[in-house]
């Protein structure tokens, strides 16, 4: 096969596959700049590049060992639920990204659903959850789920008494069935200190690129921390079941936990790599009567970097 152009040569066009390979990763660097000072990124105290170097190799090993899930959850058509729970800025969501970066969204996809509706408010409280669950070879990942109710709408006077209670009756059932159905649910409470999500607050009140991450009931949520440490000791303690254990992740150290929570997610499931057929580059049809239209230079976007 010939190539067009400059790309003939075969040692650039390794060298330009492999600047696209650092410009992937680099996705993972700019994720990282929302953790941390520039500056501090720049100037850290000695050791701090090396131990970023170690996170980024894990991780980057981490997330092909994902990529192989991926193709034997698609491949073996199974169904897979997995819940991230915990307190607010416990870093759940850096988790799903970090999960999610380098899978087909077509097969892992996030189910981040907002408060419910005037009409959902009336429904069987399940009901806006189970239009979320996977079909054969899919992966959800609920970031927060059914379980708003032990926790926000407890805390909040968001549900009567006999709605919780209800739930507490409902949810083993519900997963229980839906293990029998052939999910594989896991769940997984990120659990901070009171002294970390105090300085992740402070953090996103004084960056301005953050402060969106905060709302009215972040900040409600934080004046009641003992309430919601109370509702989730009751939750763990009731919904704890051998068919849909509880994990709980030490997430004070964010690199920590994001690494502890993809290889523990990887021990749950018997994967294992999927042979795929090698994959070659045909030849570009080229028709000798066509030429390529000019594009007018006003519908260009300004080149200004």
């Amino acid at each position: 096969m010939t190539l067009p152009g400059t790309l003939e040569n075969h040692d650039e066009l390794m060298a330009r596959i492999a600047r696209d390979l650092v410009d992937s990763y680099d996705e993972e660097i700019e994720l990282e700049l929302e953790d941390r000072n520039l500056d501090e990124l720049e100037t850290g105290k000695p050791g701090d590049k090396v131990g970023r170097q170690a996170y980024f190799k894990e991780l980057f090993r981490l997330q092909a060992e994902l990529v192989k899930l991926q193709d034997w959850v698609q491949q073996n058509r199974q169904k897979v639920v997995i819940i991230f729970e915990g307190r607010d800025a416990a870093g759940k969501g850096g988790v799903i990204k970090r999960i999610t970066q380098r899978l087909n969204p077509r097969v892992a996809r996030v189910a981040a659903l907002p408060a419910p509706n005037d009409r959902e408010r009336t429904q069987w409280y399940f009901q806006r959850y189970v239009a979320h669950l996977p079909a054969a070879g899919e992966m959800v990942l609920f970031d927060r789920s059914w379980y708003n109710r032990a926790g926000v709408e407890r805390v909040m006077g968001f549900c009567t008494d006999d709605e919780y209670e209800e739930f507490f009756r409902s949810v083993p059932d519900f997963e229980r069935m839906l293990v029998r159905s052939g999910i594989k649910l896991i769940k997984y409470w990120f659990s901070i200190s009171d002294d970390e999500q105090h300085m992740r607050f402070l953090g996103r009140i004084h960056d301005p690129l953050k402060q969106w991450k905060l709302s009215p009931m972040d900040l409600e949520s934080r004046r009641r921390w003992e309430e919601y440490t109370r509702a989730k000791e009751t939750m763990l303690e009731r919904t704890h079941i051998p068919e849909a254990p509880w994990w709980v992740v030490h997430a004070d150290d964010k690199k920590k936990a994001r690494l502890n929570c993809i290889s523990h997610l990887l021990g749950q499931m018997p994967y294992a790599e999927v042979d795929h057929p090698p994959i070659e580059l045909p030849d570009r049809v080229r028709a000798p009567d066509y030429s390529r239209h000019p594009v007018p230079a006003s519908m260009y976007v300004p080149e200004i970097y």
